[in-house]
């Protein structure tokens, strides 16, 4: 076997409900591409209410089914899962150290599974001083849950209490000198909140904020998640060989499809090392993984049921929408274009906007080309369809939600229009002053770019040309009021020359069209899955109209 489909091992308990244990491993490692061999330690007759019976292997068999496979097989990586009792603890640890010290050591997992998610003992106590004295030191990882770190460390009387995440941190670093060299904490069990990850130093730890909302994403925030449920997170704590202390945070989700959580990350893991991924690398492909097994499962039992190993075995460049990411596709877009994006929403003309110190004329300069802008985005939004007043994602729909989510936008680019001429009326502009406002060079470089993208043919690359300006405005309404409520804001609300211009874009209405916004972009990626080069294009349209809706503010900025 290559590296593109590595041979593992796992060793570990059968788990006949099919969740946790060897079953576990071996769908991750397929669903990873690599080869799986198995060593059973135990036999359990179990299912998703709980561990019913086990019974163990005798040693001399563990021992000969290790030396079957590693004699024959060129395992890259390996993994501990349930050891059941000290002889079959010490039986493994024995032949890894005698299979490494005749062929090499290969990256090796302890997942020190002690205890089952309904309470069960799986492990003999007296097997932990085995653990620690004899495999650990074999170990390149070892990934204890809460419970199991606790039991670990009061084992050698080291302090034990794990209450929040600064004892994550002391834990981790305590069970590293246990003598593995590197420890995954993993915070399942913990309560973590948004506020711990921004009271950790960035001196003692680096937070990996994998599916957590960047900065400049409260349109997904608010539109897709409530806050309770997004402040509410799971962290796993890693501890380097080098003492250094990496923090992986994700989204907690409420489910009960979480057995053999702790066997599929593990498994995940070993699967990464075994191609020569980085530590820091495999525990966010890992913790990835994991995470959307858990929150694409579907039910089974009446317990706690199993994830959803095969949830990656279709190939995604767009993961599916789940509750803790509604936008996925939105979310992927912002992300690969950050910084453009950060330019865009935090402009110098929005800051000043904000501020109400803006320079009359720069604005009335961006209000009247604004409204030209809105009549290409009118024509782009129905070109594909000739006549009809519904863009095609409408046209072509036979559901009620996306023509009801077109029509939303299609009357915000009216009520957007009016909204304009009332700016301008406001100022003393005239209605025929405003229609015959010569185009600036940066305005009409945006529309063409809209009709030739509308051009080409992929309805969908035109969806994402307008949405990085329905959403982008909404961003910047949103980001402006957010900030106008923080303590000694920099914003002037009220009293702000261009209050009705903040009113507008962070308003019920247009924030209403935002959503519908989001709706359409995300059900038509759903809908039509792209291929890479597809996918591709949608990113460069994406940041492209980003580049040009700045530099559509850096015009207004500058009236030469």
């Amino acid at each position: 076997m290559t590296l593109e489909s590595p041979s593992v091992l796992t060793i570990a308990g059968s788990d006949s409900s099919g969740g946790a244990g060897i079953q576990a491993d071996l769908k991750t490692f397929t669903v990873h591409r690599c080869y799986g061999a198995s060593v059973t330690t135990a036999l359990t007759a179990q299912n998703t209410a709980g561990v019913q019976a086990v019974l163990g292997v005798p040693p001399d068999f563990v021992k000969q089914q290790m030396n079957s496979v590693l004699d024959d097989i060129d395992i890259k990586a390996i993994k501990t899962g349930m050891l059941f009792d000290t002889e079959n603890t010490k039986a493994v640890a024995q032949t890894l150290k005698g299979h490494f010290d005749a062929k090499g050591h290969v990256p090796l997992i302890c997942d020190p599974v002690c205890v089952s998610t309904s309470g069960h003992a799986l492990l003999h106590p007296d097997a932990l001083d085995v653990l620690i004295d004899e495999l650990f030191p074999l170990s390149d990882l070892i990934t204890p849950n809460k419970a199991e770190a606790e039991l670990l460390l009061k084992q050698r009387n080291l302090p034990s209490r794990i209450a929040n995440l600064q004892d994550m941190i002391d834990a981790a670093r305590q069970l590293r000198t246990l003598g593995p060299q590197a420890v995954l904490l993993k915070g399942g069990h913990c309560v973590v909140s948004l506020g711990d990850l921004v009271n950790v130093s960035s001196d003692d730890a680096h937070v990996v904020r994998d599916d957590l909302l960047d900065e400049n994403s409260n349109i997904l925030r608010i539109h897709g998640r409530n806050e309770h449920h997004s402040d509410s997170l799971v962290v796993d704590v890693l501890c380097a060989s080098d003492s250094h202390i990496t923090i992986f945070a994700r989204t907690r989700i409420q489910s009960t499809s979480t057995h053999g959580t702790g066997c599929t990350l593990s498994a995940a893991l070993v699967c990464q090392l075994a191609r020569g991924t980085s530590l820091s690398e495999a525990v966010r492909l890992a913790t990835a993984y994991t995470h959307n097994g858990i929150e694409t499962a579907i039910p089974i039992g009446s317990g706690f049921g199993p994830l959803n190993h095969i949830h990656s075995i279709t190939p995604r460049l767009v993961s599916p929408r789940t509750k803790t990411n509604p936008y996925p596709l939105t979310s992927s877009l912002i992300r690969s274009s950050r910084v453009i994006w950060k330019e865009y929403v935090q402009h110098e003309f929005v800051v000043l906007l904000g501020k109400g110190t803006l320079p009359k004329e720069n604005f009335l300069h961006f209000i009247k080309q604004d409204y030209l802008y809105l009549k290409y985005y009118a024509r782009a939004y129905a070109q594909v369809v000739g006549s009809s007043p519904l863009p095609l994602l409408a046209a072509k729909s036979h559901a009620y939600a996306p023509i009801s989510a077109a029509i939303d936008v299609v009357l915000s680019i009216v009520q957007e229009s009016s909204m304009h001429m009332g700016y301008c009326a406001e100022w003393g502009i005239t209605e025929d002053e405003l229609i015959n406002t010569p185009e600036s060079p940066t305005l009409t470089a945006y529309g063409a770019f809209l009709i030739d993208t509308g051009m080409q043919g992929d309805s969908m690359k035109l969806v994402v040309a307008l949405a990085a300006c329905l959403l982008g405005y909404g961003e910047v309404g949103l980001w402006l009021k957010e900030e106008a409520r923080a303590p000694d804001s920099w914003v002037q609300w009220e009293g702000n020359p261009y209050l009705k211009w903040m009113e507008d874009y962070s308003g019920d209405v247009y924030q209403k069209a935002v959503k519908a916004g989001l709706e359409t972009l995300e059900s038509r990626a759903a809908a039509d899955a792209p291929s890479p080069i597809r996918f591709a294009d949608w990113q460069h349209v994406w940041e492209r109209c980003t580049q040009l809706e700045k530099g559509f503010w850096d015009m207004a900025m500058n009236l030469d």
